[in-house]
């Protein structure tokens, strides 16, 4: 339905949709952008719809307040990489560098975020590719090509044809985080599926990766939050 309506005062914006499977009225506020989706099943009229999200306004607001409006990337502040918090200072650089635990930009803050973001996901790129090729090679097979996203619905993907997809924000995890996602994908080289053997060739490639996935399952929607704005 795609349809985008205002609820109460300070407004919160109510994206309808349809669904012809939906059995009930749901109300569901993602953690990731504080998006506020109604779901409407078949033969339910918008105004019913709009009736049940006003009945649980208040329960919206104290969902919408507990995800916070995230944090913006900046220089003097510091930024999630590898599992730890990267200070970023303005130093005499031309571009961006890692140095002694600190990413040194150029003194411009109006392109600090572009910097940042820059940065990682250059430094995603370098990673990722180096854990698809150690796992490719455990198991005797070849990829495509890697292709970096900024993903909301998934960390990666691996197509039919063997391209890997992974989202750039994982560098910002702890590096068994991404080098689980990276054997996750390469194991679909083998597996097609999320079958028993499926996960068999993830432990074998990664015998320790429960804690891995555990950990982006408690802690990935706040990688989401972290903005790259002027």
């Amino acid at each position: 339905m795609g349809e985008t309506h205002r609820l109460g005062n300070p407004p919160i914006d109510i994206n309808l949709r349809r669904s012809a499977r939906a059995r009930r009225l749901s109300l569901r506020v993602s953690r990731l952008d504080g998006r506020v989706t109604l779901t409407l099943p078949r033969g339910v009229s918008e105004r019913e719809g709009l009736k049940f999200a006003r009945a649980r306004e208040e329960w919206l607001r104290g969902h919408l307040a507990g995800i916070g409006a995230g944090r913006v990337a900046r220089l003097g502040g510091s930024v999630p990489f590898e599992g730890r918090e990267l200070p970023v200072r303005a130093g005499a650089v031309r571009g961006s560098r890692l140095e002694d635990g600190v990413l040194w930009l150029p003194d411009q803050p109006e392109r600090a975020g572009a910097r940042i973001g820059a940065f990682l996901k250059t430094a995603a790129r370098d990673r990722l590719a180096a854990r698809s090729d150690h796992h490719a090679a455990a198991l005797g097979r070849t990829y495509g090509r890697i292709t970096l996203r900024d993903t909301r619905s998934r960390w990666g993907s691996c197509s039919s044809t063997g391209d890997l997809m992974y989202s750039w924000r994982l560098v910002m995890a702890p590096p068994e985080v991404l080098d689980y996602v990276a054997a996750h994908e390469v194991a679909h080289l083998v597996e097609m599926n999320h079958s028993p053997a499926f996960w068999a060739v993830v432990a074998r490639l990664l015998p320790d990766h429960a804690a891995a996935r555990a950990w982006l399952r408690d802690n990935g929607s706040a990688l989401h939050q972290v903005r790259f704005e002027p």
